[in-house]
């Protein structure tokens, strides 16, 4: 992680949304806060919004989930996607907190900075790429949008794979749509790039089950049988198994995870080590690329500049090519 001097973060998106989110909670404060009655995930996420707007803010909601005792909120401002917590009765928001230094305080969150780890990986004729991701998590979504094309460019070049960290931090709607992806690859591998790109345009499952063209009677046997041996249902429901009490238990990579020490999403691993790298395309072609004894002709392609933008859809940030940014424990 490179540490930001003051004056770097004022000029900082994150740095922004956070002041301006600031500044709402003090404002909802002032006003006595939303209603007392009990809200669904729908309308907080509006009223959240809505506020947001009001205030000035260029403000659009991503998603919001169920984490336990809150619901999480996430906004996008500035170009930048940024999560807050409200109380399920609607009085409180509280905003996301980003650390300023990196004494290791704080707990599971979608943080902005995390330390990283070193981008060398062992060398191989066929490098082994893993990429550890959350479904709805926006920079594993980020990630997976730029390394898309690089998988379909050097195809069975490379052994890659999508595998999911052992914890979801997005509630129902994560677990599930984990559960299909990890069985559209085991079974319909041909069909799961198709299917990935397709889903990340905007998170809509099914209208790319039917897009793609994925068996669904398959799918549907598929994911029972996972869901049994793997405990999916049962860890979802036990929320006395959660992990620090807010995120449900994956286990379907649960070795994996073990294995490579998995933190967070996104996590990406070539030839079994921890690689860093820039999430556009140009880059991990190139982190890729690295691990070859013998790099093939398509390392040589030229990628269009742009870093993918976190979350869903097909946009580009100058500023979105952090890779510290994480979702993760």
């Amino acid at each position: 992680m490179v540490d930001k001097k003051r004056s770097d973060s004022m000029k900082n998106p994150w740095f922004i949304s956070t002041i301006i989110l600031g500044v709402l909670v003090i404002v909802i404060i002032a006003m006595g806060g939303f209603s007392s009655s009990g809200i669904g995930e729908n309308a907080a996420g509006q009223k959240v919004l809505d506020f947001a707007i009001r205030q000035g803010a260029s403000a659009s909601l991503v998603s919001v989930s169920d984490n336990g005792a809150l619901y999480e909120v996430v906004l996008s401002i500035e170009g930048e996607n940024v999560p807050v917590y409200v109380t399920k009765d609607g009085n409180n928001l509280i905003p996301s907190l980003i650390p300023l230094s990196d004494d290791g305080s704080g707990g599971a969150t979608e943080n902005a900075q995390r330390p990283s780890p070193s981008s060398n990986a062992p060398k191989s004729d066929k490098p082994v790429v893993e990429l550890f991701v959350m479904s709805h998590c926006p920079y594993g979504t980020q990630t997976e949008k730029g390394i898309l094309p690089v998988a379909s460019l050097l195809g069975d070049k490379i052994d890659f794979k999508v595998k999911f960290v052992y914890y979801a931090m997005h509630g129902e709607v994560e677990v599930y749509e984990q559960l299909n992806q990890y069985c559209i690859q085991e079974e319909q591998n041909n069909k799961y790039l198709n299917y990935l790109t397709c889903f990340l345009e905007d998170g809509n499952s099914e209208r790319c089950l039917g897009a793609v063209g994925i068996n669904r009677a398959a799918l549907s046997s598929c994911t029972a049988a996972a869901d049994t041996k793997f405990d999916v249902t049962k860890n979802f429901e036990d929320k006395s198994s959660y992990l620090s009490g807010r995120y449900v238990l994956f286990d379907i990579f649960k070795a994996d995870n073990e294995k490579y020490d998995v933190g967070g999403s996104p996590t990406l691993i070539i030839n079994g080590a921890e690689s860093q790298s820039g999430r556009d395309s140009a880059s991990l072609l190139g982190t890729i690329c690295a691990a070859f004894n013998d790099a093939p002709e398509e390392c040589n392609t030229q990628f269009q500049a742009g870093s993918p933008s976190p979350g869903f859809g097909y946009g580009t940030s100058e500023t979105a090519n952090n890779a510290a940014a994480n979702c993760g424990y």
